[in-house]
C-alpha cells in the first residue's frame, strides 16, 4: 500500500480554490503509484473558519465540494477535511469532520471527537463533538482515522491530560493498524519538535506506525508549518514534508522495500504487530526542514505575511521606515514576501529625526532594492501644534506632542495606502505592544503588525539571521548597532521609559506565557519585585491599545490577539 500525504496551502471559504489544489494533487499522487493521499483538517473550506460555519451556504458548499472532488479523482482513494451537518439535539448545526472518498462516492466520515478551547481554539462555540468512532479497512489494513487533537490526549506524554477520553487509544485497541491524523497545526517555535515528540510518543507506546498531514499557509494571525509526517512504532521518522511550503511525500507499507524511486531517500524499516507473521517494511521520502529558531520564525513570518496581504486581495504593502532596527526587519520580510517591486519604503523625518537615521532608511531601500520616498512631517506636525495651541495654552509640552508626531506619519502612510491600493505594515514588536509603548492611530496604523509577535531580543536575533543569510548587511550595521530610540524628543532613549529589552523580555515570557506571578518571577530570575511589578502595571493598562492593533502574525506560544483574551476595564493584581 502506498500512501501520499498531501500538504496544501487552502484559504477559508475559497471552495474553488482549495478543491482545485485537492484534485491537482490527488492526480500527482495517482500518477505516482499511490493508492490512498490524505489532505489537512478542512481542507475543503480551510480552517480555521470560525462562525462562517453558521451559515447555510458555507454547509451546503462543503457538500457539494466534497462531490465534486469525489468525483475528479478516480483511481485513488482520497481522505480530506470538511464540515459536515451536526445532530438534530446537539445543539449545534456542523461538526468537524473528515470523508474518506472512494469509487465517486464519499464511502465514510469520521467527525473530530477532542474539540480544543484553549489559545486560539474555541472549537466548542462552532461544532458538535462526534459521538462515536470507527475503523475503516484499507488494503488489507485497519485504518484509525483522527482529526487534529483527537491526537493530543496520549496519557503516556501528557502529564494532566485535557480529556477524559483518547480516541487514538480507542482505535488501536479495537485493532486500529495505522494512525492516521489530518491537522490543521498552528506554528509556534518549538512547536515541530514538540509536535514531532508527541506523535513519537503515540507510535511507540501504541506499537503502531502514525501518519499526520498539516496544512501550511497563513490563515490571518495563524500560520501553518505542514512539516508532513509519517513514524514508524519506534518512533523514528519514516517520511517528512517541508516546513513552510506546498509539499507532496508518500510512504509505503510493503513485504520487501521499494527504493527504486529517484526522489526516495532509503529508510527502511521493519513493522512487527504483536508476533504477526506478516511483517511489513515501511519506507518514505523524506525532505528537508528549516532548521533553527531564528530561520524557521523568519520563514513563519514571510509565509504569514505573503498568505495575509494576497488572501486579503493585496499586492503591495507600504512600510514607514524609521531608520530603526524594527521598520527594517519588517521591510526584510515584507520583500521576501512579495517581491522588493511591490514594497514601498517611506521615510518620514521630524523635528528629531537624526541625519544617522534618514540615511540609514534610505540605505536599507537601496540593499533591498525597493521604492523609497521621503515624506517630512514638519508641516503636519507645526499645523497641528498651531491649530492646538489657543487649546493647550498655559500647559507643557508632553507626550501629546510626541504622539502628534506619530500620528503624523501614521496620517500619511494611511493616505499612501488609500491612493496606491497596497496595505499599510506596522513595525511594532511584541515588548512594546505589550507594555503600550507604542502610539494609537500613529505607529500602531495598518492593516497587519508583522513583527507584533517577536520580542525585541528576538529582533535582532532575526537581523542578524537576515544578514548572514545574504553574506552582507542588507540591514545596515548602523541601524543594528544604535541604542533604540522613537526619536519624538531630543536624545530620546527606550531605556528612558523601559528596562533594558533582555530584562523586559524575560519578564514578558514569564508573565504573558507562563503565567507566572511578580513575586515567582523577581525569585527565579533576580529581578527586583517593584520593578517586575511596573512591568505587569504597564502590560495591564495596556490592553485597550492591544485590542485596537493591526491582527499579527503568531509565532510564539502566546501571543497578543484572540489567543489571550483579557478584559479592559478590569482590576487586575
Amino acid at each position: 500500500m502506498k500512501i501520499a500525504l498531501g500538504q496544501i496551502n487552502p484559504t477559508v471559504g475559497d471552495f474553488s480554490g482549495n478543491s482545485t489544489k485537492i484534485i491537482q494533487f490527488a492526480h500527482q499522487a495517482r500518477t505516482a503509484g499511490a493508492d490512498l493521499i490524505l489532505f489537512p483538517e478542512l481542507a475543503v473550506c480551510g480552517y480555521p473558519p470560525r462562525d462562517l460555519v453558521e451559515r447555510s451556504w458555507f454547509l451546503d458548499r462543503n457538500r457539494t465540494t466534497v462531490e465534486r472532488i469525489a468525483a475528479e479523482t478516480a483511481g485513488i482513494a482520497v481522505i480530506c477535511g470538511l464540515v459536515t451537518p451536526a445532530h438534530a439535539d446537539s445543539g449545534k448545526s456542523v461538526m468537524n469532520s473528515a470523508a474518506l472518498l472512494r469509487n465517486g462516492r464519499v464511502e465514510f466520515i469520521q467527525s473530530k471527537m477532542l474539540l480544543p478551547t484553549y489559545d486560539v481554539f474555541d472549537e466548542m462555540r462552532n461544532f458538535a463533538p462526534a459521538r462515536a468512532q470507527q475503523l475503516f479497512s484499507f488494503s488489507g489494513q485497519q485504518l484509525a482515522l483522527t482529526i487534529c487533537e483527537d491526537a493530543w490526549n496520549d496519557k503516556q506524554f501528557w502529564t494532566r491530560p485535557l480529556y477524559r477520553v483518547d480516541p487514538v487509544e480507542e482505535l488501536v485497541r479495537a485493532g486500529g493498524t495505522i494512525v492516521l491524523n489530518i491537522s490543521a497545526s498552528p506554528f509556534w517555535i518549538g512547536k515541530r519538535e514538540f509536535r514531532r515528540d508527541m506523535l513519537a510518543s503515540i507510535a511507540k507506546n501504541k506499537n503502531v506506525p502514525v501518519a499526520m498531514v498539516n496544512q501550511v499557509g497563513g490563515n490571518d494571525s495563524l500560520v501553518f508549518d505542514g512539516s508532513s509526517l509519517v513514524l514508524g512504532p519506534d518512533g523514528q521518522t519514516v517520511a517528512q514534508a517541508k516546513s513552510f511550503e506546498e509539499d507532496l511525500i508518500f510512504f509505503t507499507l510493503d513485504s520487501a522495500p521499494d527504493t527504486s524511486e529517484d526522489t526516495r531517500v532509503p529508510h527502511v524499516l521493519r513493522v512487527s504487530r504483536h508476533g504477526r507473521d506478516d511483517a511489513l517494511v515501511l519506507t518514505g521520502d523524506i525532505h528537508p526542514q528549516i532548521p533553527g529558531d531564528e530561520a524557521s520564525a523568519y520563514h513563519a513570518l514571510v509565509l504569514g505575511t505573503r498568505d495575509y496581504v494576497h488572501k486579503c486581495g493585496f499586492q503591495r504593502a507600504i512600510i514607514g521606515l524609521s531608520g530603526g532596527i524594527d521598520s527594517a526587519l519588517t521591510a526584510s520580510i515584507a520583500v521576501d514576501a512579495l517581491g522588493a517591486q511591490n514594497v514601498i519604503g517611506i521615510g518620514m523625518p521630524g523635528p528629531y529625526s537624526s541625519p544617522g537615521s534618514i540615511s540609514d532608511a534610505r540605505d536599507l531601500a537601496a540593499n533591498l532594492g525597493i521604492r523609497f520616498e521621503l515624506l517630512s512631517i514638519a508641516e503636519i506636525d507645526a499645523a497641528a501644534r498651531h491649530t492646538l495651541a489657543p487649546v493647550f495654552a498655559g500647559r507643557a509640552e508632553d507626550v501629546t506632542e510626541e504622539n502628534i508626531q506619530s500620528r503624523s506619519r501614521g496620517l500619511l502612510l494611511m493616505s499612501l495606502s488609500n491612493k496606491f491600493g497596497a496595505l499599510v505594515l506596522s513595525t511594532g514588536n511584541k515588548s512594546e505592544l505589550a507594555v503600550g509603548y507604542c502610539t494609537l492611530y500613529g505607529d500602531m496604523v495598518g492593516g497587519l503588525a508583522v513583527i507584533s509577535d517577536v520580542p525585541k531580543t528576538l529582533v535582532y536575533r532575526l537581523a542578524a539571521y537576515v544578514n548572514s543569510r545574504a553574506g552582507r548587511a542588507v540591514i545596515p550595521q548602523p541601524t543594528i548597532d544604535k541604542p533604540p530610540s522613537a526619536e519624538l524628543r531630543p536624545d530620546q532613549k527606550d531605556s528612558d521609559s523601559l528596562p533594558p529589552y533582555d530584562v523586559l523580555d524575560a519578564i514578558l515570557e514569564d508573565y504573558v506565557e507562563d503565567a507566572r506571578s511578580a513575586e515567582a518571577i523577581a525569585r527565579s530570575s533576580n529581578f527586583d519585585l517593584d520593578l517586575v511589578k511596573r512591568v505587569i502595571r504597564m502590560i495591564v493598562r495596556s490592553e485597550y491599545k492591544r485590542q485596537q492593533a493591526a491582527p499579527g502574525i503568531k509565532i510564539t506560544p502566546k501571543a497578543f490577539g484572540y489567543g489571550r483574551r483579557f478584559p479592559i476595564a478590569a482590576v487586575v493584581e
